[in-house]
């Protein structure tokens, strides 16, 4: 347990379970070659299962986009309760 607190990016884990989902290779194989856990191993697959390696950067953009959309929401939420309190006290 060498690599105990290691990150992936979302790209080495999506190359990884592609690795692992291939026909002439054994999983256990896969896994002990990058030091990952069988239990990090299936929560990858039941997240990304599904992702491609090509999806990586889109859904980097995405959540960047995300982000930005949830701060904005946040901002106009604050600066409504300040307009009720502004009108509460007129």
């Amino acid at each position: 347990m060498a690599n105990t607190g290691r990150r992936y990016s979302r790209q080495q884990m999506t190359t990884i379970l592609k690795e692992a989902g291939a026909d002439s290779v054994r999983v256990g194989d896969v896994l002990r070659r990058h030091g990952v856990a069988p239990k990090t191993y299936y929560r990858w697959k039941a997240r990304l299962g599904a992702v491609v390696v090509s999806d990586v950067p889109r859904i980097r953009d995405l959540e960047a986009e995300n982000i930005r959309l949830k701060r904005i929401v946040a901002d106009q939420s604050l600066n409504i309760e300040i307009l009720k309190e502004m009108l509460g006290r007129v």
